[in-house]
């Protein structure tokens, strides 16, 4: 039998920890594994704060 999905309230704690964890450019699934999350519901979230995902890191040239 497949799991009941169980929405959850996103408390201040939550923002804050995403909030905090974009700024250092962590990645979408780490954000979500630590918020105990899913990814989408992460990425929506940061979507609606205003908060950037990308964690892009250049790579440099040997």
């Amino acid at each position: 039998m497949a799991r009941k999905a169980v929405k959850r309230s996103w408390t201040k704690d939550d923002v804050r920890e995403l909030r905090t964890l974009a700024r250092v450019k962590e990645k979408a699934s780490v954000i979500a594994r630590k918020l105990k999350r899913t990814e989408g519901a992460t990425r929506q979230k940061a979507f609606q704060l205003g908060v950037s995902l990308r964690s892009l890191k250049k790579k440099r040239k040997a």
